[in-house]
């Protein structure tokens, strides 16, 4: 199938989750991430802020627990640029954020997070392959992110789905994940 085609239809398939279900879900990601994700060595972790309203994966939840239990880790924030580039920036607080064009919370200002800093990316997606390919929105934002990281970064996807998907229309630009979360299982490609 073809990513667009892919995106109409798992964007409906979100959609069409109840709110109990979707927050079930995302709680069942939330203690996978902590059952599958060692995070002893990392020190930045670059982590999307979820777009509810489409029911992207809660990452508070996980946001919420590095910062209370993993003082080490740094996390990092994505902040879209007018140009059609995203930046990363270091998050700092909540005092930090604001609501972009497309009403996205995003850090206003801080400190530029290098990708080649960043050990582990947690990725946005709507569906992905058994080869770790992904469909996100379609912008290339994460694509963009992916390349600039380190080889040995881990790459992330979160899915509140378990299926695997057939990619029709990949091409050379599209980066890999090297694991995907779900909420029953941490599957690594």
């Amino acid at each position: 199938m073809k990513k667009a085609e892919l995106r109409k239809l798992y964007l409906q398939k979100r959609q069409s989750l109840n709110e109990a279900s979707y927050l079930q879900l995302s709680l069942a990601l939330y203690q996978a991430f902590f059952a599958y994700i060692d995070l002893s060595f990392l020190k930045t972790v670059h982590a999307f802020l979820p777009i509810r309203e489409k029911r992207e994966p809660d990452t508070w939840l996980v946001i919420d627990r590095i910062r209370r239990e993993f003082p080490h880790i740094r996390l990092s924030l994505p902040k879209i640029n007018t140009d059609g580039t995203m930046d990363n920036i270091y998050f700092e607080g909540l005092h930090q954020l604001e609501k972009n064009n497309w009403g996205i919370e995003e850090p206003r200002h801080g400190v530029p997070t290098p990708p080649k800093k960043i050990d582990l990316v947690l990725v946005p997606l709507l569906c992905f392959d058994a080869l770790g390919n992904r469909v996100g929105y379609g912008k290339g934002y994460y694509d963009q992110l992916l390349a600039a990281c380190r080889p040995d970064a881990k790459k992330v996807g979160l899915s509140l789905f378990d299926e695997f998907v057939e990619i029709d229309d990949l091409h050379a630009g599209d980066t890999k994940l090297t694991h995907c979360l779900t909420p029953s299982q941490l599957i690594t490609f």
